[in-house]
């Protein structure tokens, strides 16, 4: 992301299909539409016991500022304490760097000493290799497996999304820690923005949170007990931590991240989409775009054929 945007930035065509049927492609379609449609290795764990809390605050410090081949993302969690019966905040640090292992081992050493990377964290691998690295799983995994859905238990979850343009300072760090343990077993991502990301207009693509901002935070919370009183329960825990970072996240609006869906932040009935009722959470998700993203709802799809809880309306009104 860091090194050459989002996904987005870098689609050069596209084929949908629009209400009627037909099959457009960049051309046809034409650039507004085009504009709108483009949506989208090492790990180092240390404990609140291992200093986390410094760590993470100079991850803060560097981690948007550090060469774009490098991307590091912070994933603090609730882990067990050093004593039995007790908690702590255990934050994990995935790294993806475009280079070979001694590269990065010297921008590290000057850029961010506190973590301490050392030659025997990095796994040296080809790229294709590094999609299985997102998902925990052991070194020397075929990549065969991506062609496999194998189906799981049924399991629940919840997202919530904020983004940062400030350093959060220490003391509010150990608020968040303290906070997440009550609200296990959620946890949080910190996905550090910078880059090519902040070198991209806000105009470029519907995605507007670019330059100024630092962090993409995500809250996740899984849970596989039925039944709506438990369900009710890991909502509420993901809300309320939701609710105590209001402090350090962006504000007027609140922003969010759209791929996540939530239903939190506002939405419009299923049989229409209200434009006051929409910009409630268009804003959030695309600032001043939004108002451009209505321009061109109402020109291809002007009865608002397709549409769901939060999608763009056809017009102002």
């Amino acid at each position: 992301m860091r090194k050459y945007g989002l996904s987005v930035d870098n689609v050069i065509d596209a084929k949908v299909v629009d209400v009627n049927g037909n099959i457009l492609d960049r051309q046809t379609m034409g650039e507004d539409l085009f504009w709108a449609i483009r949506v989208t290795v090492f790990k180092v764990d240390r404990t609140l016991e291992e200093g986390a809390t410094d760590i993470f605050y100079q991850w803060q410090q560097v981690s948007t500022e550090l060469d774009k081949e490098l991307f590091i993302r912070a994933m603090p969690q609730v882990a067990n304490g050093s004593v039995e019966g007790t908690k702590t905040i255990r934050i994990s640090f995935y790294g993806l760097f475009l280079g070979q292992s001694g590269a990065l081992i010297s921008m590290m050493n000057k850029r961010f000493p506190k973590l301490g990377l050392q030659q025997s964290d990095c796994i040296e691998m080809r790229w294709i290799e590094s999609t299985l690295f997102w998902f925990d799983l052991p070194n020397g995994t075929s990549i065969d497996v991506l062609l496999n859905r194998p189906r799981g238990a049924q399991s629940f979850y919840k997202n919530k999304s904020d983004y940062v343009n400030h350093i959060v300072p220490k003391e509010a760090l150990e608020r968040i820690w303290k906070m997440m343990i009550k609200a296990e077993p959620m946890w949080m991502q910190w996905n550090p923005i910078g880059g090519r990301m902040s070198e991209i207009p806000d105009t470029a693509t519907p995605f507007p949170h670019r330059a100024g901002y630092l962090f993409k935070l995500q809250y996740s919370i899984n849970w596989s007990e039925e039944g709506t009183e438990a369900t009710d329960r890991y909502i509420s825990l993901i809300r309320e931590m939701h609710d105590a970072m209001a402090p350090y996240v962006t504000k007027f609006p609140r922003e969010a991240f759209q791929n996540y869906r939530d239903l939190d932040i506002g939405s419009s009935p299923s049989n229409r989409t209200n434009f006051e009722e929409a910009k409630e959470y268009g804003l959030k998700y695309f600032k001043g775009n939004f108002l451009r993203l209505v321009k061109v709802k109402g020109m291809v799809d002007p009865d608002n054929f397709f549409k769901h809880e939060q999608s763009i309306p056809p017009r102002w009104a």
